[in-house]
């Protein structure tokens, strides 16, 4: 059982690979764009669900994959905070994050080329900020870090000093939820312990 992963996060690659799965990667290419004004949840599971059905469709999967679509948003104050893109935007995100909580919703989105079927749900993890001062803020955005990924930070690169606490799977907060992603296997009708590749099995 092969797993290819629809998405370009070298985050979401590092996870599943220290899990003992090695992923093809093909990038979807959908515009993450298209379905803002969705409630969070809502727009995580369906940005997952056309970025799975995206790669499926393609020529070049394995016969008999299972692909992953994922896509990962921050909910503070009912708002869905995706990519920041730009410096600004994440200095004001940070400046509305600080000292707060927010949750981190990652849609996940599994379909069995073999068989068509598709297992889908949403995973959610509450993540508590430090309240990290202006010159912190400056510094971390000077870095690069938090332009290109949901929500403005990360967990486990140079943002992980400024959240203080998570309440859920920590992998989740990462880009994919290790636990639901078994379950999701499993609802196809397979083992995880399918995915390990040979050198972990």
């Amino acid at each position: 059982m092969h797993l290819v992963l629809a998405s370009a996060s070298p985050a979401r690659l590092a996870t599943l690979r220290s899990a003992g799965i090695d992923p093809t990667v093909i990038v979807s290419g959908v515009d993450e764009s298209r379905l803002d004004g969705l409630p969070p949840a809502e727009l995580a599971l369906q940005l997952a669900e056309l970025k799975c059905a995206a790669v499926a469709a393609r020529d070049d999967v394995p016969e008999g994959a299972l692909v992953l679509g994922c896509d990962s948003v921050l909910e503070l104050d009912g708002e869905a905070l995706g990519k920041p893109g730009s410096a600004e935007v994440a200095v004001r995100r940070w400046q509305a994050m600080r000292g707060r909580a927010g949750v981190l919703r990652t849609g996940h989105s599994l379909r069995d080329t073999a068989t068509g079927r598709v297992a889908a749900a949403t995973a959610s993890t509450t993540v508590h900020f430090a309240d990290v001062s202006d010159a912190e803020i400056a510094a971390y955005v000077a870095t690069g870090e938090p332009l290109d990924v949901a929500g403005a930070f990360t967990v486990d690169g140079l943002g992980g000093a400024f959240v203080t606490h998570i309440e859920g799977d920590h992998h989740n907060v990462v880009g994919v939820s290790l636990p639901l992603l078994r379950d999701l296997v499993a609802e196809l009708g397979h083992e995880w312990t399918e995915l390990w590749s040979p050198t972990t099995a």
